[in-house]
């Protein structure tokens, strides 16, 4: 049996999707050009290296970088905006009052490359079905002599 989210939680949802989709796209793109830097960094030995001796904007071989190590901000980058979406999967998922599978099933579109992309199409569609329901009934209701 599934839950319904709470009467007062009804008008703080469309925020709370909003804030899941942009926190989704952004911790997306930051995956993949995560995983493009891993696999330059392993695969053929370099990283990306900003203002350094090659340039202002180069791959340099790995451990000889002088200017910023590009490669690990966006390691850091992506893991703080992972934590806002989780923060923002957390928020969405107990104002909609959904089972704690649908969390973890949600987490995970920041670990595994591009289900996130799929995961935000998929979970903003449904909640905005609830959301469109909601309102078609309450409008019934008003209507009603």
């Amino acid at each position: 049996m599934s839950l319904e989210p709470k009467p007062a939680d009804i008008p703080r949802i469309p925020g709370a999707l909003r804030l899941y989709k942009i926190s989704s796209v952004i911790t997306g793109v930051f995956l993949l050009l995560l995983c493009a830097e891993m696999l330059v960094k392993y695969a053929f030995g370099h990283e990306l290296e900003l203002g350094g001796p090659n340039g202002f904007l180069a791959f340099s071989p790995t451990g000889t970088l002088t200017g910023v190590n590009l490669s690990t901000g966006i390691l850091i980058v992506h893991g703080w905006f992972y934590v806002l979406y989780l923060f923002s999967d957390f928020q969405l998922w107990s104002m909609m009052r959904w089972p704690f599978t649908r969390f973890l099933l949600i987490a995970l579109g920041g670990i595994i490359p591009t289900l996130s992309f799929f995961l935000e199409v998929r979970v903003a569609r449904e909640v905005e079905a609830f959301l469109a329901d909601r309102e078609a009934s309450a409008a019934t209701l008003e209507a009603r002599p």
